[in-house]
């Protein structure tokens, strides 16, 4: 063995690991993406740019038009268009089938069940966008959460770790 490096004379490591690496299979590269899937990065995807445009009008309102408080619409607008990266990462990793993106597709949804309440309970034209807002949310839940989903983002739940070793 080189003490140098420690491997073994042919190239080897002493506990017999190479030093090449293995590829990972995923499921992210096998199959078609399932629809429930697709339907859900699309809604995650819709959601961020419906904060996307609600940020860009509160700005523009801020800037050039007689907002009651100017710097709380420009602040407003700033945090909307910032909440928005949440749901439109999310969205890309659902599309791209990548398990780390139920998280924050999850949290987006979760999120929006609050705001949705909120528009309900008040008056106006808020009332119609509160429903909107409620029917998209769970129906995103129900397509994350969903058994095919799941298994398409290679999520693996209590009981299943050792089914990866099969």
């Amino acid at each position: 063995m080189n003490l140098a490096t420690g491997r073994l004379p042919g190239g080897g490591y002493p506990a017999g690991v190479s030093s090449e690496q293995t590829p990972v299979t995923s499921p992210a590269g096998t199959g078609a993406r399932p629809r429930r899937l697709t339907y859900a990065a699309a809604l995650a995807a819709l959601e961020g740019l419906a904060l996307v445009v609600g940020g860009v009008w509160l700005l523009v309102l801020g800037v050039a038009g007689e907002p009651d408080d100017r710097q709380q619409a420009v602040t407003g607008g700033v945090t909307l268009i910032v909440l928005a990266l949440l749901p439109l990462l999310a969205a890309r990793g659902l599309f791209a089938r990548r398990g780390w993106s139920r998280g924050p597709a999850v949290i987006t949804q979760i999120m929006a069940l609050p705001v949705a309440y909120n528009m309900l309970t008040s008056d106006g034209a808020a009332v119609p966008a509160g429903i909107v807002l409620a029917v998209v949310a769970v129906t995103a839940l129900v397509l994350l959460v969903n058994a095919e989903t799941t298994r398409a983002l290679g999520i693996r739940g209590p009981g299943n770790a050792g089914d990866a070793a099969k």
